[in-house]
């Protein structure tokens, strides 16, 4: 198996390593991480998880089959020079946004592959779902090692790159969504008199178990909002207010919003 090198350290490329060494995937020996002057990322990660600290990119790439970019976006035009030499005949792993793979094959020429992913934030506890897409088809090596990454994050879906876009507006800002929401229910639970801390273990506790609940029965969400929504009931209520400022709509701007971000960065 491929031995793994990590360009950045920050919370998603910690999470692939945990997500690696907790499923028994690769030992801490098969993988090496290196950060930015900067900061000290790469230094917690490596004394945290036993994997190799690399001082320069030569030490680095030395051994490694493929390469991980977890660093900025913006980073990406600043990478040290040395880097797409010694990363010839590797597979390029992206977790990169806004970076197509054409922007990544002008960096890393000599690639053997180049891999774009956009995962999400509930990644860090395994719990993720990530897009992603391959420059050309993957060999049955590559593509084992793709998804054996992919799966330390959690779930993924392959789809052709012109999606990838509407994946970050929809997976990849979603949380973020999710989170506001979530928000918005404490408020307004705490507007209508119910102790702060009370208001939001049932926000998020309601969240947890509606997604459960859409996870456990595989049942369209419209199903199961009218299993428990009675004529004229208090949930109808509340549904017809959603109903008339909007939400749908609301939230379809907002996902059309990031995905043209995204795409707006993709291009820039």
């Amino acid at each position: 198996m491929s031995k793994i090198a990590f360009i950045g350290a920050g919370r998603m490329a910690s999470a692939i390593v945990r997500g690696l060494l907790n499923n028994n995937v690769r030992p801490p020996a098969d993988l090496a991480c290196i950060g930015s002057p900067a900061d000290t990322t790469a230094q917690q990660l490596a004394q945290a998880t036993g994997i190799r600290l690399a001082r320069t990119p030569a030490e680095l790439l030395d051994g490694a089959g493929i390469v991980v970019l977890a660093l900025k976006p913006q980073q990406l035009a600043a990478l040290d020079p040395a880097v797409p030499a010694l990363a010839a005949g590797k597979l390029v792993f992206s977790i990169l946004a806004g970076k197509t793979t054409a922007v990544l094959a002008r960096t890393f020429p000599d690639a053997r592959n180049i891999i774009r992913a956009m995962p999400n934030t509930p990644g860090a506890i395994g719990a993720g779902i990530t897009g992603w897409c391959s420059a050309r088809p993957l060999s049955d090596a590559d593509h084992a090692d793709a998804l054996a990454i992919l799966g330390a994050l959690g779930r993924q879906v392959a789809v052709p790159e012109n999606r990838l876009d509407a994946i970050t507006g929809l997976s990849g800002s979603g949380p973020a969504y999710v989170f506001e929401f979530a928000a918005a229910l404490r408020e307004a639970g705490a507007a209508l008199g119910l102790d702060r801390d009370a208001a939001q273990q049932l926000a998020v506790e309601t969240i947890l178990g509606a997604a459960k609940l859409m996870a456990a029965t595989g049942a369209e969400p419209e199903d199961l909002r009218d299993q428990v929504t009675s004529p004229n009931g208090t949930t109808y209520a509340g549904l017809q207010v959603m109903q008339k400022r909007g939400f749908r709509a609301l939230v379809a701007e907002t996902v059309a919003a990031a995905a043209a971000r995204s795409a707006e960065l993709s291009s820039a």
